[in-house]
């Protein structure tokens, strides 16, 4: 049980190594939250919620994955490797795929939304 509950203490670790060494997964956090502050302000249903949610999670999820290999990689190739940045590259585009992905489906749950509170207020 101790060994367990020790693994919570190394994720946590991990989570707060990215925070404070990644620009990017800050902005993420930040982005997360502002998509639940909206989510609460527009009122947006248990579907629309499961969406928004697992959008976070895995835009979080392929950033820590990223951090992850980038720092490995600077491990394993500490010099310039030309297939070490082909690494990377790719796992940097995984994040943005991921982003890409959570910014069309916050623009598919949202803008309606809004839209309506603009039409609401003319």
């Amino acid at each position: 049980m101790k060994k367990f509950i020790r693994g919570f203490g190394f994720a946590f670790n991990g989570l707060k190594y990215a925070y404070t060494t990644q620009l990017n997964f800050r902005v993420h956090v930040f982005a997360g939250l502002l998509a639940i502050a909206m989510g609460f302000f527009l009122q947006i249903s248990a579907a629309e919620w499961n969406w928004v949610t697992l959008c976070i999670a895995m835009v979080l999820l392929t950033e820590l994955l990223n951090t992850g290999i980038e720092t490995l990689t600077d491990l394993v190739s500490p010099g310039y490797n030309k297939l070490a940045g082909h690494v990377k590259d790719v796992s940097a585009a995984a994040v943005l795929v991921t982003a890409f992905f959570a910014l069309v489906t916050g623009c598919i749950i949202f803008l309606p939304k809004i839209l309506a509170l603009f039409n609401h207020a003319a």
